[in-house]
């Protein structure tokens, strides 16, 4: 692995053997990376897998050539890797974590709010029905009570009319369609809603995620271009050449005074100025874990709404209506003698009607469609939660993936890195 790695990090192959080990070594990364690609494509953006075909193909060709011909280039490519470690790899899973969320959690939350709004549809269409109904009812009583009141014993006490006319049993079907339109328009409004936010998170995803990737290899060259141009630049580093260094000039005492601010690459301690920065990035990933939390919230309280009144909705019971008619009509015998005389007054009974009517009101009928609601898909959790341990992982091993990428720096440039040792160890001799 090392003479491998030596074979890789070289900036011109010594003979044939290591020309056709470094080819080979570059084919294999690219096909790898291509394969990676391809997926993220296809996989994550969402994009067809013609168009995933016919940009990974040409990628991967360029990817070879340029590893295979460009010694700065592998060594900016061997640092993207570590730097998928720090904030900018922690921007691209964040876009993966937002892509999955948006492509599960919102649909599923709209399908269940669908639902309650099917439940409320059912409920009035069926309630709306038990009540034209009852006006078949109201219309058998009035018929019935102007019947009784139209039988009195003489005809000169007989009214003209005793009859009720009900009309709203003509405009059933026109209620029923107006209801059917408007359940359709929401559905529709819904359906456009979803495919809205679909497509705009789909688009700003890609947009997105293509930044994060072009200042990914940015910060890699960015991270080249200081370690190469400032001596400086990441330069606290306890490192093997150091001390060689120190033991070679008899100053090994330098390094000992300066343990407090010195680290070694290979070692668990961190600075300050690392312990500070891995607080302020978790609790940024704090935040946005909080955000992703509310999203599955409203899934779950969506899901629990629809479903408590999907069952609700088919326990209602139909609920009876009593209507009781008492009439009682009679006639005064001249009243006015029997005022006169202080007696009281006798009366000629005409009719006597008491009957009592039932009728029940439906508020959920077997016949109404209900889509059944869709519970929260534990496999999408389970992914944000990896993703999101992930992230967590990656923020304390920031501080160890820059100094991978000073390494890997180290290893391809070694001419420079005695001089970046150098001058470390004259600032630490000048200082003491």
């Amino acid at each position: 692995m090392a003479e491998l790695w030596w074979i890789y990090s070289k900036p011109v192959p010594a003979d044939s053997r290591e020309l056709w080990t470094l080819f080979l070594q570059c084919s294999c990364i690219t096909a790898v990376i291509g394969g990676l690609f391809y997926n993220w494509m296809f996989a994550s953006l969402e994009y067809s897998w013609h168009l995933s075909v016919a940009m990974a193909i040409p990628f991967s060709l360029l990817l070879l050539l340029t590893l295979f011909l460009v010694h700065p280039a592998r060594c900016v490519f061997s640092m993207i890797m570590p730097t998928l470690g720090t904030k900018q790899g922690r921007k691209l899973l964040f876009s993966t974590c937002i892509m999955i969320a948006v492509v599960n959690i919102t649909p599923n939350i709209i399908s269940n709010i669908k639902t309650i709004l099917q439940v409320i549809q059912c409920i009035c269409k069926s309630s709306s029905d038990s009540l034209l109904n009852s006006t078949a009812l109201l219309e058998k009583v009035s018929w019935e009570f102007g019947d009784a009141v139209q039988e009195a014993t003489h005809s000169i006490y007989k009214p003209m009319n005793g009859h009720f006319r009900f009309s709203l049993l003509q405009n059933s079907s026109l209620i029923y369609q107006k209801m059917h339109l408007a359940g359709e328009k929401i559905s529709r409004e819904f359906l456009s809603v979803e495919v809205l936010v679909k497509d705009s998170v789909r688009v700003a995803n890609r947009l997105a995620a293509g930044f994060f990737m072009l200042y990914l290899c940015f910060e890699s060259s960015w991270y080249l271009k200081n370690y190469l141009t400032n001596l400086s630049f990441d330069n606290f580093y306890i490192t093997k050449k150091l001390e060689c260094l120190a033991m070679d000039r008899r100053a090994a005492h330098l390094l000992v005074g300066s343990s407090k601010k010195l680290i070694r690459p290979t070692g668990l301690k961190l600075s300050r100025e690392e312990v500070v920065l891995c607080l302020v990035q978790a609790m940024l990933v704090t935040v946005a874990l909080m955000l992703m939390l509310v999203l599955v919230a409203m899934d779950h309280f969506a899901f629990s709404v629809a479903d408590t009144a999907v069952r609700k909705a088919a326990q209602f019971s139909a609920v009876p209506v009593t209507l009781s008619i008492k009439y009682k009509a009679e006639i005064g015998i001249m009243p006015f003698l029997y005022k006169l005389f202080w007696r009281p007054s006798e009366a000629l009974l005409l009719r006597d009607f008491n009957r009592t009517y039932h009728h029940h009101l439906i508020f959920s009928s077997a016949r109404c469609r209900i889509s059944p609601p869709r519970p929260p898909n534990p496999s999408v959790l389970l992914v944000v939660g990896l993703l999101f341990c992930i992230l967590y992982g990656s923020v304390f091993l920031e501080p160890f993936a820059r100094r991978l990428c000073r390494g890997i720096a180290a290893s391809f440039f070694q001419g420079r890195e005695e001089k970046r040792v150098l001058h470390l160890y004259r600032r630490l001799a000048r200082r003491h």
